[in-house]
């Protein structure tokens, strides 16, 4: 066994937390699992791991190979993609990953587009609004708000965040329409709510005054989705407030009405973004942003949403 595999074996056994499991990841048997390990201690002559017959524990040599193990996987991962993404057509595959409502409004069409005209690559999206590992995740392309966290990755902005208010012209009917946040703050709101993140508080400015007002949304219905949030609003359940890229057409075509308009927001979430580990994209990963940049559009299309329709005379 070379010393990348091993490495590699490494890696798999400290995140699956166990020498059983890892064989189990890999189809192997606990025992060979086990032989391969210890010739890799054996190469590199140092002790990795403590083990007792229930758990494991890094050493702190196993702390800094990991480290290291790390970055060997993911240069061996990129040349092996890089050297296929240079055929004749590339071929190969590509891990993305995105918010769960961007990727099906944006990334899902793009791939399509990607797949219809290079059938040879395969490509698995990740649908998760968490933040999520690059290395870890052993992913290409993700797509999320705000630049990367890690300064080694790099980030391509595709458009910028537009926070609104929206709510259905029946709850209009229902409640009247607000003119301050005070008067928002009497009505039921709709509300963005996962285990990582609860979006119930914003801050809005006065463009008048420049006045800033904190403002908490209540309500009866919570939900993870944005779309569920969305056929609430549209049912006239409440507001709510949102970004225009998770809205797939213009208000006026799917019946909503922008609220407070003469407000803007102070929460920084940052723009959208295309993140990638590594700063020599491979041809493959170019052609796949570049084709989400066509469907995005430039400027993104949601920066429209707002615009009322030209009437033809």
């Amino acid at each position: 066994m070379d010393i990348a595999s091993g490495l590699d074996l490494f890696i798999d056994i400290v995140a699956q937390g166990s020498f059983s499991k890892a064989a189990a990841c890999r189809n192997m048997d606990r025992a060979v699992v086990t032989k391969q390990f210890k010739a890799l201690e054996n190469l590199l002559d140092v002790r990795l791991l403590n083990r007792t017959t229930r758990s494991i524990a890094l050493t702190d040599a196993g702390r800094e190979v990991l480290k290291q193990a790390y970055i060997i996987r993911d240069q061996i991962t990129h040349t092996q993609k890089l050297a296929e993404s240079f055929g004749s057509e590339p071929k190969g595959g590509l891990r993305v990953s995105s918010s769960v409502r961007f990727g099906l409004l944006y990334i899902q069409p793009a791939i399509n587009a990607f797949l219809k005209k290079y059938p040879q690559v395969n490509i698995e999206l990740i649908l998760n609004d968490k933040l999520v590992n690059i290395v870890d995740e052993k992913l290409d392309i993700s797509f999320r708000i705000g630049p990367p966290r890690d300064s080694s990755n790099i980030a391509f902005k595709l458009g910028s965040m537009n926070l609104v208010v929206l709510a259905s012209k029946s709850f209009i009917e229902q409640y009247g329409e607000p003119s301050s946040v005070e008067e928002l703050a009497n009505l039921p709101a709709v509300v963005y709510s996962s285990d990582s993140f609860v979006f119930d508080n914003v801050e809005l400015i006065s463009k008048e005054t420049g006045e800033k007002v904190k403002h908490k949304l209540t309500g009866n219905f919570k939900s993870n989705n944005v779309q569920s949030l969305l056929s609430a609003v549209t049912a006239g359940i409440g507001y709510c407030v949102t970004d225009l890229s998770a809205l797939e057409n213009n208000l006026e075509d799917l019946g909503l009405v922008q609220l407070l308009k003469s407000y803007t927001f102070s929460n920084e979430f940052g723009d959208i973004y295309a993140v990638y580990p590594h700063r020599n994209q491979t041809p493959m990963v170019k052609e796949f942003i570049a084709i989400v940049k066509q469907t995005v559009g430039s400027p993104a299309k949601w920066e429209s949403f707002l615009e009322e329709k030209k009437v033809s005379v």
